[in-house]
């Protein structure tokens, strides 16, 4: 039935049935023809025989038992055996295999494909498109037990995504009839993650059917934000300008304030670069951040890599806090610190694209002076002496824009491969520089802290963690940083009436415990003493593999 369904399957078996009935009049006249030319030799045979010799000699088996003696009869036998070679030796199979098998090949591998979510399925992520956005934000929905599906419009992609395990519809997002299938009504989220002019179209047809459904999308430019709210997005993300200002926020040679990065239940996550500050060179029990301001630090990154604070551990000028705190607490902290500043040298950004004109843009608000590099010197409107037209795999372009002595390079082209090549170069140029890189698969981020970058974040994970807020908005977690992210969980019952100390959590899972909501109120920084009780709630921060402990740690106790 499936197979009969679309009209080029029926038309192609209707070619197939009227080629079968020229071959049955073929064969019944050259039947005709036997009787008529063997009772001119004088040979009788009944009109089984005739049907008999004729599929016999069309299908070149020759058995030889009934033969022509006459020339006549003998030319007619060569004239049966090349039109059987011609009918059923060559336009025989391919007409059976074209019109006939293809098709219904191709009809058992559509029904591999699933083409509408079960109808039980509700609160689900609908991805429209599959890149490494989507795909880092699968990994995410999948380890947390989210249910999604990813619509897509190739049968052979949808096949390929199908036989590695993900959740896929075969279906056209730009058709309002896909999205009946794909359960919009029941969905939890709508995700377009393609070009601006496809987000809009994906976001203006879901909206025709949903007035209600979230639907987020992410920008290449900036005047698509507003064209992609007009057409029915909730949130619209431009990922080149987060991750440029990121970047550009981490670098050492802009001020040491401290930057918000999320909140969590009334606490704000943030952070603050120690380079020139007089932190440098301390221990964090010597610093009195806590004692002078009332933040906690939660973590520390120190080339890329996260750690939980230990007492002893030294401030260099590559680390960066995580703080916890209050709103109040944090213009305490930028009271404090926010006259230091590292370097009046140029900070060195390579590549004039989305994420390096975001790094730039950046830069300038935080009163940090900047060189952009690039190769197409029509990239450089705007930038006027700070563009440096060139490449940046030459040593002379980037001696023009003061490689020598800049604080910190940014690398921002979007292939992978490109960064990695101009991380080992300018690390090689100047071992002491901050690098800090741009990643567009997530799989690459090793690959460039193996290169020499300090910082590295990833265009992908970056998408994903805001994607996985939106979708957990005031609900258990928080991604606030690259790998890092907050939680929110309800406290086991094995652990009521258990001292903090007692529970093991961060000795078991690596995860630290940042605040204890209870009664409404929030306890930042609990003391090891501290008794849990039953109503608590626990706001925990750690890196991915900590997460991975802790969600074990629980669903094992339940």
């Amino acid at each position: 039935m499936h197979f009969m369904r679309p009209a080029s399957s029926r038309r192609n078996v209707k070619l197939l049935l009227r080629f079968v009935g020229v071959l049955a009049v073929i064969i019944a006249v050259f039947t005709v023809c036997f009787h008529v030319l063997m009772l001119h030799e004088g040979q009788d045979h009944s009109w089984m025989s005739g049907f008999y010799w004729t599929m016999v000699t069309m299908s070149t088996l020759g058995f030889g038992d009934i033969t022509f003696q006459s020339d006549l009869g003998r030319f007619f036998s060569v004239v049966v055996i090349f039109t059987g070679i011609l009918f059923l030796l060559v336009l025989m199979p391919f007409t059976f295999i074209e019109f006939f098998y293809s098709p219904w090949m191709k009809a058992q591998q559509e029904l591999r494909a699933p083409r509408e979510v079960p109808e039980g399925v509700s609160g689900h992520v609908i991805l429209a498109n599959h890149d490494p956005v989507a795909a880092s934000f699968i990994k995410r929905l999948e380890k947390y037990g989210f249910r999604y599906y990813l619509a897509v419009n190739s049968l052979s992609k949808a096949l390929e995504l199908h036989d590695e395990g993900l959740s896929v519809v075969l279906a056209d997002v730009t058709d309002p009839a896909a999205f009946r299938y794909l359960g919009i009504e029941r969905a939890a989220m709508l995700v377009a993650t393609s070009t601006d002019v496809v987000n809009t179209s994906i976001a203006f047809t879901a909206r025709e059917i949903s007035a209600n459904l979230p639907i987020v999308a992410t920008a290449s430019a900036a005047d698509s934000v507003d064209v992609l709210g007009l057409a029915g997005c909730n949130h619209v993300i431009q990922l080149g300008e987060l991750l440029g200002s990121s970047l550009a926020r981490r670098t050492i040679a802009t001020d040491a304030q401290a930057h918000v990065i999320g909140e969590v239940d009334g606490i704000q996550f943030a952070e603050a670069t120690a380079a020139g500050t007089p932190l440098v060179g301390k221990t964090l029990v010597e610093s009195k951040v806590r004692e002078q301001t009332g933040l906690i630090v939660i973590g520390v990154w120190e080339r890329g890599t996260f750690r939980l604070p230990r007492a002893g551990d030294i401030i260099t000028e590559r680390t960066v806090f995580l703080l916890a705190g209050t709103r109040e607490q944090f213009e305490v902290y930028n009271a404090l610190f926010c006259i230091y500043h590292q370097s009046m040298a140029p900070v060195v950004i390579i590549g004039a694209g989305r994420v390096g004109r975001a790094a730039a843009r950046a830069l300038e608000t935080l009163d940090t002076d900047y060189r952009v590099v690039d190769l197409k010197p029509e990239r450089g409107r705007g930038f006027g002496e700070k563009f440096v037209c060139g490449s940046a795999a030459d040593f002379h372009t980037l001696e023009r824009a003061g490689i020598e002595h800049a604080p910190a390079v940014i690398v921002t082209t979007h292939e992978d491969d490109m960064n990695i090549y101009l991380t080992i170069y300018c690390r090689k140029l100047r071992p002491d520089v901050q690098i800090l890189a741009r990643s567009t698969k997530e799989t690459n981020t090793p690959r460039l802290h193996r290169a020499g970058a300090d910082l590295v974040m990833s265009y992908a994970t970056m998408g994903a963690g805001i994607l996985f807020n939106d979708l957990c908005r005031g609900g258990e977690m928080l991604m606030v940083a690259e790998g890092l992210y907050v939680f929110r969980l309800e406290l086991p019952a094995r652990l009521a009436g258990v001292r903090l100390s007692e529970s093991k959590i961060r000795e078991r899972t690596g995860s630290s415990v940042v605040a204890v909501r209870r009664a409404g109120t929030m306890r930042l920084n609990p003391l090891p003493d501290t008794m849990l009780e039953e109503s608590d709630s626990l706001i925990l921060v750690g890196s991915a593999e900590a997460e991975e402990s802790l969600l074990k740690m629980f669903r094992s106790e339940d």
